[in-house]
């Protein structure tokens, strides 16, 4: 089945015919584009140009990390932050652990529900303090290629993170304190005493696994809102808590999946923040029609897109012609413009696209290339 679909997805996938009008003005510029527009039942090229080059692709990287994280861990996996102490009665004797796995949603309001279940359980005290177990990671706390990025507000990535890191939107200094204190005052709004003594304690033993929200659910988030934090930490996670090994699973699915081997899937982060990365119009093609085809975790893939003219939160492109028939994931860093998805025509056809630019270019360059495909 899969050595199908692989011989379908890349014989039908022809070299790049030129878009001379386009192309021309783009590299009169300096600015370099791999672009193209495939039929998405057949995968016939109907217009492209420079499709197999390999550009920066800011946020679309993002198209290929969630989708091998879909395809690999299932749209209903889910990451559980384990709670540890030693409960005597209702009262742990000791500090009250927790241990962090990568869960990127840990949210305030997700708190008060983890808060519910210890009192669900009978806790309704902790003699000691809150503590984290953040031995799940490595202490590479920021991504490969992340220096040379328009992005420096990115929060460090740990396996215990409270808000992503962020105070009313504001990166924290201290993550760990920020979350410990979070946790703290929480537990203590909810009912929970936290006495925060320096006490002896027996064994600790494991009191709650605190479940994430679904896979499914934090792909929508990462791709419709482009979560940088949130795939990050996903990634880590997929490498067993390294980078370096999240990004070789990601282009060891590829090569088994698609024939896509490290040269095609060039990449050293998950979320497109590095300017490291390379990636082509025809690679992120190939997949996005991958996921299309794919019975199992493809509507969710394709689900997670933002929809133009079609979610409640406010897009950058507001184009009434566009309601409903583009669904798309885009990227931008500076000097890199890029989007990539499935679009339906004026006729009811539907189709994969994919641009990158890489140079002194603006949205508006992306945008009306989609809108005259579109027509």
């Amino acid at each position: 089945m899969i050595r199908a679909l692989i011989a379908f997805l890349l014989l039908a996938l022809p070299a790049a015919a030129d878009l001379p009008a386009w192309g021309r003005r783009l590299e009169a510029r300096s600015v370099r584009a791999s672009a193209g527009i495939w039929d998405l039942q057949t995968g016939k090229l109907l217009e492209g140009y420079e499709t197999d080059r390999a550009l920066v692709p800011a946020s679309t990287t993002k198209v290929l990390s969630t989708y091998a994280l879909l395809k690999t861990w299932k749209p209903d996996y889910e990451i559980e932050t384990e709670v540890w102490g030693d409960l005597r009665g209702s009262t742990v004797t000791g500090d009250l652990v927790f241990k962090g796995a990568g869960d990127p949603l840990l949210t305030s309001e997700r708190i008060w529900l983890l808060a519910e279940e210890l009192k669900a359980r009978g806790v309704t005290a902790v003699k000691g303090r809150v503590r984290l177990d953040q031995s799940a990671f490595d202490d590479q706390h920021f991504g490969n290629g992340w220096e040379n990025t328009s992005a420096n507000t990115t929060p460090p990535v740990l396996p215990l993170s409270v808000n992503h890191n962020r105070d009313r939107g504001r990166l924290v200094s201290e993550p760990e304190r920020y979350a410990v204190d979070t946790l703290t005052r929480i537990l203590r709004q909810d009912g929970i005493a936290v006495e925060g003594a320096a006490v002896e304690a027996g064994e600790p033993r494991k009191l709650l696994g605190f479940r994430s929200p679904p896979l499914r659910d934090l792909v929508g988030d990462i791709n419709k809102f482009s979560n940088n934090f949130m795939i990050e930490m996903l990634v880590k996670r997929f490498g067993g808590g390294t980078w370096p090994q999240g990004i070789r699973q990601i282009q060891a699915f590829y090569s088994t999946m698609l024939g896509l081997g490290p040269d095609k899937v060039a990449i050293t982060d998950g979320s497109g923040l590095s300017k490291e990365n390379r990636l082509s119009a025809r690679t992120l093609a190939i997949v996005l029609r991958a996921a299309w085809h794919d019975f199992e975790v493809g509507p969710e893939m394709v689900g997670s897109l933002k929809i133009i003219g079609g979610e409640p939160f406010r897009l950058h492109i507001k184009d009434p012609a566009l309601a409903r028939r583009i669904r798309v994931k885009t990227g931008h860093l500076n000097g890199v413009w890029s989007a990539c998805g499935y679009l339906q025509t004026r006729d009811g056809k539907g189709h994969v696209f994919a641009i990158i630019l890489n140079g002194e270019c603006s949205e508006s360059d992306v945008w009306d290339q989609i809108r005259a495909w579109a027509d």
